[in-house]
């Protein structure tokens, strides 16, 4: 099946570009979070049994996952400013598809680290180059809400993810990943490159020049502030929802929590999120304060699960949908990335930025790993909480607002 665009229908919210970014991002969801999903049962097939172990070699391996992600956000952004946005969003998909078809085939727990350090790789382009591509394509006035249906459909791929690994082989699961993203790319969905893109090829400027971000003071705290705008979302799913089990437990839910059940209810409260967050920065004509109103309600969310002792199953999984929708200013976050910077590096900052979130994961991990068993996993889960929440809270208040910006410039070296 071949689908194509005109340049005439790229005024419309629902284009192409949306459609392959959205569908790129279902299945990129997917694989980002199946490994969290199937870790235990994966792991005991391995020969990891004990609950230490399994605790340990989960934080190892998505360590490197998120290790992954982060060489890989800026090989694809440097990579997106030269050779055009659709190279990485097709070349991205490609690579984690294959990777994660591998992945099913794993037998010793070297090889699981390695492919999931390749896996990351693949992943950490596909969001970057999609957004950037939807956010050129549409008129300003609409972007936020092209980017908001790339968000919500996307992570809806993270319920489809906790169906499959709950009542599929783990191995299955990675079959099913795998298949997906190569399925996308057989069907072989036509897409034009960015008006804005195109017009750089022919201007004598520097594209994808990654240092460019570190070598102007106001560029480089813009760029630090989007990151830190985006740690609490992974810190809720890296370490509240990847290691809900334990806090289950630690909290004396009466039933054993499924990671799998976990992650679905906590992303469908995410795909929630990010719809009413894109429609409220619509409606507010502000990123800024639909962030900052999310933030609070990620507060809440925080320690009501942090202090949730003998909840029922039920409220549990309640609580990790709530953390989800609280979380669910994903979209936004990514979209004012983009919105901060030139078209000559604005692919290398949207890519690397979400993977740099992602990638706060392993200080976040390390550090719960070192002082779980000092502090206890609540009370090293509250610290953790309160640094991330207020580290985001200063970078949103302190950076430009971005709705309605006229994004055809370019950014000097």
């Amino acid at each position: 099946m071949q689908i194509t665009t005109s340049p005439d229908a790229k005024s419309k919210i629902v284009n192409t570009a949306v459609v392959v970014a959205a569908l790129g991002y279902f299945v990129d969801i997917y694989d980002l979070v199946l490994f969290s999903i199937v870790r235990i049962a994966s792991l005991r097939d391995l020969g990891v049994t004990s609950p230490a172990a399994l605790l340990d070699e989960g934080v190892h391996l998505i360590n490197m996952q998120m290790a992954g992600m982060l060489l890989g956000g800026i090989f694809w952004g440097v990579l997106g400013d030269k050779r055009g946005r659709i190279s990485v969003l097709f070349g991205s998909i490609f690579l984690y598809s294959a990777a994660n078809v591998a992945n099913g085939f794993v037998h010793n727990l070297e090889l699981y680290a390695w492919l999931r350090f390749i896996a990351g790789v693949g992943l950490a382009g596909e969001l970057g180059a999609g957004i950037t591509l939807v956010s050129e394509v549409l008129p300003k006035e609409k972007r936020g809400y092209g980017t908001t249906i790339v968000a919500s459909v996307g992570i809806s791929g993270a319920i489809l993810a906790g169906v499959i690994g709950e009542y599929f082989h783990w191995r299955t699961a990675y079959f099913v990943g795998g298949g997906l993203g190569l399925l996308l790319l057989l069907l072989r969905i036509g897409v034009y490159e960015s008006g804005m893109f195109a017009r750089t090829q022919k201007q004598e400027v520097a594209r994808g020049n990654f240092l460019s971000l570190f070598t102007n003071r106001a560029r480089f705290l813009k760029y630090v502030k989007c990151i830190l705008v985006g740690v609490p979302i992974w810190f809720v799913i890296g370490v509240l929802i990847t290691f809900s089990p334990e806090f289950g437990q630690a909290l004396g839910v009466p039933v054993a929590i499924s990671t799998a059940k976990a992650i679905g209810f906590s992303y469908f409260g995410l795909s929630l999120g990010d719809v009413a967050s894109g429609l409220l920065s619509q409606k507010l004509k502000s990123r800024k304060r639909a962030v900052i109103l999310f933030l609070f309600l990620l507060a809440l969310a925080i320690t009501l699960y942090l202090v949730a002792h003998g909840a029922s199953e039920t409220y549990f999984y309640a609580l990790c949908c709530a953390l989800g929708f609280a979380s669910g200013y994903w979209a936004m976050f990514v979209t004012i990335a983009a919105e901060q910077f030139g078209t000559n590096i604005r692919a290398t900052a949207t890519t690397t930025v979400p993977n740099f979130v992602r990638g706060a994961v392993i200080p976040f991990t390390l550090t719960f790993s070192a002082y779980k068993e000092e502090w206890g996993l609540l009370l090293t889960a509250g610290a953790l909480g309160a640094f991330a929440l207020l580290i985001a809270l200063v970078a949103i208040l302190t950076l430009p607002e971005s709705y309605g910006k006229d994004l055809d410039y370019l950014e000097e070296s």
